[in-house]
């Protein structure tokens, strides 16, 4: 049966995460997994998840099988988390959705239902797009299109192009949009262009399916999601993927959800019904811990503010290693102003060097980043950075000469 297998390349991110491993030199830098890490290089536990663990290792009494849509509480204060509590679309009951195995579980049950709702439909994804929404949203059977989005040249969202380019999208085709923190360029949109990519949306008939997995990790918890807020309350329909493992540094309980927007609450629930059904096709039912964890939290006044105030604390060492980062690169060999870095939000940036800066990087100082070098800025720390500058400085100057 597997005589004629081919033995596939690794996936690129953890590819690069085993030889990285497998690296003995003391003083390597991991700057390619996509992993929140503190001053010390770990990714902490945060104080509330500690906290709402405990609480509910004393008071559960059953192991027993979620329903397929999962935890009713989760769904519920995740939409409110996401929305806002008094947003529009809840109060008329048009928006519904199932808890999934982490924010890929959440995108893969999203295709899923835009394949079963118009099989034609294709989906056009940003360029470039977080790795992982092509194989996830491509293996459901949808084809995959793109759209410009980010200018190498200003390190910024080539708004201009792309919006030219989704003007020419038909209606009825899907466009993946980030919620925020886009991954991999740290590049977002305004609110501004939010509106003018909301009426767009209007005017052609195309459905946006949105992915959010930082929110919190730029500006703030609702200041992150304010554009995909406005653009939820102005279109018909809707697809919104969301994933709890950064924010919430839950990464192993893979807890997220998919929430369908409809045009009413009649074809709300005939979405939700047909989310559960493919959803029993793949897992059948969800994990139940990260999901109860995180219900936990938002739903304790005292754990929430806790949980917000130990993200902001997150917030702001990821700014401030952005603010180190562009210090210390200031006046290399090559001319570069890396001061962009300092304008892109959350965990990722592109550095725009070469591939062969990149390997050189890796083969001769131990600093590790994916070919298209993006970064995580929050693989930086005060300790690491004289090394990692000192690094980027002698391969800068060895392209100046």
């Amino acid at each position: 049966m597997f005589d004629e297998l081919p033995l596939l390349p690794p996936d690129p991110i953890l590819g690069l995460l085993s030889r990285f491993r497998a690296d003995p030199r003391e003083g390597k830098i991991d700057l390619g997994v996509g992993v929140y890490q503190d001053e010390e290089g770990r990714t902490p536990v945060m104080r509330a998840v500690r906290e709402a663990e405990a609480r509910l290792l004393d008071t559960q009494t059953t192991k027993t099988y979620l329903g397929i849509a999962g935890d009713p509480e989760f769904n519920t204060r995740m939409l409110g988390m996401l929305l806002g509590d008094d947003h529009a679309a809840l109060k008329d009951g048009r928006i519904h959705g199932v808890q999934t195995t982490g924010g890929c579980g959440a995108l893969r049950i999203g295709a899923e239902v835009i394949r079963r709702a118009r099989p034609a439909a294709r989906v056009w994804v940003s360029t470039p797009t977080w790795a992982n929404h092509m194989p996830l949203i491509g293996g459901s059977g949808l084809q995959i299109l793109e759209y410009p989005y980010y200018d190498p040249s200003t390190h910024g969202v080539d708004f201009g192009a792309m919006m030219s380019a989704l003007e020419k999208v038909p209606a009825g085709d899907v466009v993946l949009l980030h919620g925020c923190c886009h991954n991999p360029t740290g590049a977002d949109l305004t609110l501004a262009q939010w509106k003018e990519l909301t009426a767009l949306a209007l005017r052609a008939g195309f459905t946006p399916y949105i992915d959010t997995a930082y929110q919190g990790l730029a500006d703030g918890v609702d200041e992150d999601v304010a554009g995909m807020r406005h653009m939820m309350s102005e279109v018909p329909e809707c697809v919104l993927a969301a994933s709890c493992s950064k924010n919430f540094g839950i990464y192993r309980e893979r807890a997220g959800g998919v929430y369908f927007l409809a045009a009413n609450r009649e074809r709300a629930e005939a979405v939700l019904s047909n989310a559960m059904a493919a959803a029993r096709q793949i897992w059948s039912m969800p994990p139940a811990h990260g999901a109860a964890v995180v219900a936990h939290i938002l739903g304790d006044a005292t754990l929430r503010a806790d949980w917000l105030a130990e993200l902001a604390e997150v917030r702001g060492r990821i700014a401030a290693m952005r603010e180190l980062l562009a210090r210390s690169l200031a006046g290399n060999g090559a001319g570069i102003d890396f001061g962009f870095v300092t304008q892109q939000k959350g965990m990722f940036s592109f550095l725009g060097i070469t591939p062969a800066q990149v390997t050189r990087l890796r083969e001769e100082f131990g600093v590790y980043m994916l070919d298209s070098t993006r970064i995580n800025v929050a693989g930086i720390t005060p300790r690491n950075i004289d090394p990692l500058a000192s690094a980027l400085h002698a391969v800068l100057a060895g392209a100046a000469a």
